[in-house]
């Protein structure tokens, strides 16, 4: 990773005249002002991109799609994500096409491609794409997944949030409310399906304000957990009143930022039983500075862009409706006070969340926070690199949790 260096003005000789020492000064303070203005429309550049919803953009070419013997493969230029082992998704056609994509046939490194096999075209006509994006979903539907489901709303205060409802069965009164991150979709949750539906649970896939499929918020601005939470809120009230009386919380990335703000603030929270995070943004000041150093914005600049997010001043460049409390968001500063059992799945590969907040919180509270490292797998893709172990590893957590009586009394679950 490279870090951002700022490189001094060559010295100047000091000019022997007044009037050139007054014109180097107004010259020094225009440069001063320029200077000034370019850091601070840097920073509310940077502070926008965190909270605007993400528009996928198409930029992974298609090389080619070939019909084989045993069906179709795609060729694709050879990058750090299409090179990872494991099964994943390829969207194409504006979204509108869709593919999994399994196993790696080929790697021609002089040629910078390689070849997968398609396990399955969900939509659209892969054959005739010319460029997509790469995605960890995998699945379009719980159908897909082998999973029957009902469509439900979830009264929200923006709007009805649309879900998918897969029902239990002989643990169906606890339920997986399922979370998704940051510019991804309830598809993200539809990995662990075969992992709840093992233990008897029912599952609920929700989605929340801006996301592309909950309406939008009247700022239109992601609230990185510190508003999206009242919308898993009601999803647990759904549950609730839908036979629910135990609810698991899973979350990916801005989805773990969001169950763990459901987990201290909801009224609710007596029911949740626990917190399964999957690369969870644990500190978002510790992550916003890691992407100001990876797009090698000056730290001064980061900190002002930070500044803007959270401060009243911002909102004119921000678009918030009301400036977040990063400090509120920021679990490795008050980690005593998550008392809810907790298991994070991270990888050390991850480069858009960086590990060692969740390793940091685990060793803060080990009492709650039970933490497990991968390694190979991209920003929440442990499961796409390891499905077996990523299975087995939260299979045998829940098996425990689920069985044992909360804290200070509670409900047994079936």
């Amino acid at each position: 990773m490279r870090e951002y260096t700022r490189t001094a003005d060559p010295a100047t000789p000091q000019a022997p005249m007044m009037r050139w020492a007054v014109l180097g000064a107004g010259v020094g303070v225009a440069a001063g002002s320029l200077l000034a203005a370019s850091a601070s429309a840097l920073a509310g550049y940077f502070a926008r991109q965190v909270v605007l919803p993400v528009r996928k953009t198409e930029d992974l070419a298609i090389l080619a799609v070939v019909r084989g013997d045993e069906g179709l493969e795609v060729i694709l230029p050879a990058t750090a994500e299409t090179t990872d082992p494991g099964t994943y998704s390829l969207y194409f056609d504006a979204g509108r096409g869709h593919a999994r994509i399994g196993e790696i046939l080929s790697f021609t490194p002089a040629e910078g491609t390689i070849a997968r096999r398609v396990e399955r075209v969900y939509s659209g006509n892969l054959e005739t794409a010319v460029r997509g994006w790469w995605s960890g979903a995998v699945y379009a539907t719980p159908e897909d997944a082998g999973f029957a489901a009902e469509s439900v709303d979830i009264p929200t205060a923006v709007g009805a949030a649309p879900a998918w409802l897969v029902p239990g069965t002989d643990r169906a009164d606890t339920w997986a409310i399922m979370v998704h991150g940051r510019g991804a979709a309830r598809t993200e949750g539809l990995r662990a399906l075969s992992t709840t539906a093992g233990l008897g649970m029912s599952s609920l896939l929700l989605s929340y304000r801006n996301d592309g499929v909950a309406p939008f918020a009247s700022d239109q601005r992601y609230g990185l957990g510190s508003t999206e939470w009242e919308d898993v809120e009601a999803g647990i009230d759904f549950a609730l009143q839908n036979g629910a009386h135990n609810v698991i919380l899973m979350g990916w990335s801005m989805g773990g930022a969001i169950s763990l703000q459901v987990a201290d603030k909801s009224r609710y929270k007596r029911h949740i039983q626990a917190l399964v995070l999957d690369g969870p943004v644990v500190n978002w000041i510790d992550v916003l500075r890691h992407h100001a150093k990876v797009n090698r914005i000056p730290e001064a600049v980061g900190r002002l862009g930070q500044w803007m997010l959270s401060n009243r001043a911002g909102r004119t460049i921000t678009g918030l409706a009301a400036p977040l409390d990063l400090k509120e968001l920021n679990w490795i500063a008050k980690a005593d006070q998550l008392r809810v059992p907790t298991l994070i799945l991270h990888s050390e590969d991850d480069d858009f969340v960086p590990v060692g907040a969740s390793a940091q919180l685990a060793e803060l509270n080990p009492e709650m926070v039970t933490f497990e490292r991968f390694t190979v797998a991209a920003h929440t893709r442990e499961w796409n690199v390891d499905p077996e172990r990523w299975e087995q590893v939260v299979t045998s957590w829940l098996a425990r949790i689920i069985v044992a009586p909360k804290p200070g009394g509670g409900r047994r679950s079936r």
